[in-house]
């Protein structure tokens, strides 16, 4: 298992911690949804470590091999863990967008070095889009440690009106974001803004370092 490259956002003062950041199915470690959300939680003194899983990062160089399935990426997201621990101290949040974020919570069903503290999600993919029966609950049954979903109430990989439903164990929390998509986009209309929901997100993020 190769060590992978890190994308690293600091924040301007001492960081209240790190959250390790994979990135969704189709879009890269420094995608704008990626950037944007490192920068809020930046702004709120969260160290982000992104990094690729291998079928992204040989996209770089000309290959366009589609993702693999979910549980097949899991060692490579413990590579991560293990890289970001052995550079960096502190206590470390796991995490990632859509399929990274749901890859995180697999590692999570494995054991962990004792300095990972959650797991943090944004837009878990709950079922596949136009599927809610299809559900993806197993590895939120399994997981070893406490996980945090970032949600967008109309987000189609699971709306607020799908996931009240859902069986969902005492240890995962949902926060939703009004009318925000699965990047927690809101549309103009609801008076809401992208900026501020990333803030808000960033906000909790660093409440569960506390």
């Amino acid at each position: 298992m190769s060590t992978p490259d890190l994308l690293v956002t600091e924040p301007a003062g001492e960081p209240a911690g790190t959250l390790l950041l994979a990135h969704g199915a189709g879009a890269p470690m420094d995608s704008a949804t990626l950037e944007a959300a490192a920068a809020a939680l930046a702004g709120q003194g969260v160290h982000v470590v992104r990094f690729e899983f291998p079928y992204m990062a040989a996209r770089r160089t000309g290959s366009r091999r589609p993702p693999p399935k979910a549980e097949t990426l899991v060692d490579d997201y413990r590579a991560a863990v293990d890289a970001t621990l052995a550079r960096f101290g502190g206590p470390l949040l796991i995490g990632g967008k859509s399929l990274g974020g749901r890859v995180s919570v697999l590692a999570a069903g494995t054991v962990l070095d004792s300095r990972v503290l959650g797991v943090v999600v944004y837009g878990y993919p709950f079922h596949p889009p136009g599927k809610p029966e299809a559900t993806r609950l197993a590895p939120l049954s399994d997981c070893r440690l406490p996980v945090t979903i970032l949600q967008g109430s109309r987000d189609p990989f699971g709306t607020a009106e799908d996931v009240a439903a859902y069986p969902l164990p005492a240890t995962v929390t949902v926060r939703w974001f009004e009318d925000g998509d699965h990047d927690l986009k809101p549309r103009k209309a609801s008076g809401r803004t992208l900026s501020g929901h990333l803030e808000t997100a960033a906000a909790v993020v660093r409440r569960l370092f506390a």
